[in-house]
């Protein structure tokens, strides 16, 4: 088993960072941009008075470094190379984004929005995969030029994790002798609402609560009098794109259905896999730079004459952190290439629970990461002179979008208990047989539990 970065992947790693230091940080360094990193970014990124909302001189900023990194062919890495990008592997995407996740806090990666220069877009395959040939054929040219972008319309202000219970309902109904669906409901955490041209709308068509089919995603217009914004939710990291949006009397054409009616939840659950090995990348990189940062600092640090590293209350825990580190990239690696061997569809099924390892630990290990840094740092680590607290704060969202660690817990006890997955035909065999002998009179020891 060869446990090398291929070669083409590694040459990119330097083309990439050979890029970011011709490019991007004399971007960063021009007009005062460092304030959207140093100690100032909190302040500088967020529109206090207009709702908490991202700066509009931020966002432009992202644009530009997005545009700059298009044009040099990294933004789109990972689209398919039917669709204009370079077909980028899972595995090639969680290399990359520890890479540049461990490299800290700056322009080139900043996972507070997701932006980086390699772009991280789950909504791309997520319509190649689930996109009728009519509606590939309708939309397709315009997902490619970004004149359709999207949020994510799942979540609800009385359902989280248990998204199969969603109020918003969607109902035929017929206008103009043109067939349609009229949609009402509420939706919560609808990121980027404030830019985007459509949100995707998770509403029940048909079945009850609970049900996992039924459910159909609609490609509803932003600025349909029927979508309102009801409040921007602010967070502990600032700014917010972040709405409660509210869904009344919005009617769709039949062409609005993104995938098959009643089939929806595949297309939530397509795009939470790439999101999660993805984010699990970059919560292991920023964990990193916590460790290397700490372990640095511990080094060159001598209060009563002597280095913090020497204490072994300063090593114990970064041993501690730096090994958990090293076995997470093994699973995110090995995950994300075994991703990569089976049909996009088929992740779901066989090895969504090791996705929800690779996430729900390595966010957690990024926030203790973090805390552990603040804590060797000593002052100067609780200060947002140093990025510590920016890491914290955003990766402690983590743990609780995309799948709690609860839910995602769930997820991988449901497959190590065989209730679902590749285990449940061989769990159910045992529990028939099982239930013939204690039927035939036999009791547990004679059958040798």
């Amino acid at each position: 088993m060869d446990f090398s970065i291929p070669k083409y992947l590694s040459d990119y790693l330097d083309e990439l960072d050979r890029f970011i230091e011709a490019e991007i940080k004399p971007l960063q360094a021009k007009d005062d941009n460092q304030r959207f990193f140093d100690h100032r970014r909190e302040n500088a990124r967020t529109d206090w008075d207009n709702d908490g909302l991202p700066r509009p001189e931020w966002e432009a900023l992202l644009r530009q470094t997005r545009e700059l990194c298009d044009k040099a062919g990294h933004l789109r890495y990972a689209w398919p190379k039917e669709m204009g990008g370079k077909g980028g592997s899972n595995f090639d995407m969680a290399v990359i984004r520890e890479h540049l996740a461990a490299k800290g806090l700056g322009l080139h990666n900043d996972l507070q929005n997701e932006h980086s220069v390699v772009g991280n877009n789950p909504f791309i395959l997520m319509f190649k995969e689930f996109a009728t040939p009519d509606q590939f054929k309708r939309y397709g040219d315009k997902v490619l030029k970004g004149e359709i972008t999207t949020a994510f319309g799942l979540t609800e202000p009385n359902h989280g994790s248990d998204a199969t219970f969603m109020e918003t309902r969607a109902v035929p109904e017929e206008r103009n002798g043109v067939k349609g669906w009229l949609i009402n409901g509420q939706k919560m955490w609808t990121t980027g609402m404030h830019v985007v041209s459509h949100c995707m709308v998770f509403a029940r068509t048909s079945g009850k609560d609970g049900d996992a089919s039924g459910i159909t995603v609609f490609l509803v217009p932003r600025n349909d009098p029927g979508v309102k914004i009801e409040e921007w939710l602010w967070t502990f990291n600032m700014p917010t794109d972040h709405p409660r949006v509210s869904f009344t009397n919005v009617w769709v054409p039949e062409e609005a259905i993104w995938g098959e009616v009643g089939r929806g939840l595949g297309l939530g659950q397509s795009f939470v896999h790439q999101n999660r090995i993805r984010q699990a990348a970059g919560s292991l990189g920023a964990a990193v730079y916590c460790i290397n940062e700490s372990v640095k600092y511990a080094r060159l640090r001598k209060p009563f004459g002597k280095a913090l590293a020497y204490n072994q209350a300063i090593q114990w825990p970064l041993v501690e952190l730096a090994t958990q580190a090293e076995a997470l990239r093994l699973l995110i690696r090995k995950t994300a290439w075994e991703m990569d061997r089976m049909p996009h569809k088929q992740v779901e099924r066989e090895l969504s629970d090791k996705v929800s390892m690779c996430n729900y630990w390595g966010n957690r290990l990024c926030c203790e990461a973090a805390d552990r840094a603040m804590q060797v740092h000593g002052g100067m680590g609780y200060s947002r002179h140093k990025a510590f607290e920016h890491i914290y704060r955003h990766h402690r969202r983590y743990r609780i979008t995309e799948g709690s660690e609860e839910i995602q817990m769930r997820k991988v006890a449901a497959f190590l208990f065989g209730f679902i997955g590749p285990k449940k035909p061989e769990f159910d065999r045992l529990e028939e047989e099982y239930a013939a002998l204690r039927a035939s009179g036999k009791n547990d020891r004679e059958i040798g539990f």
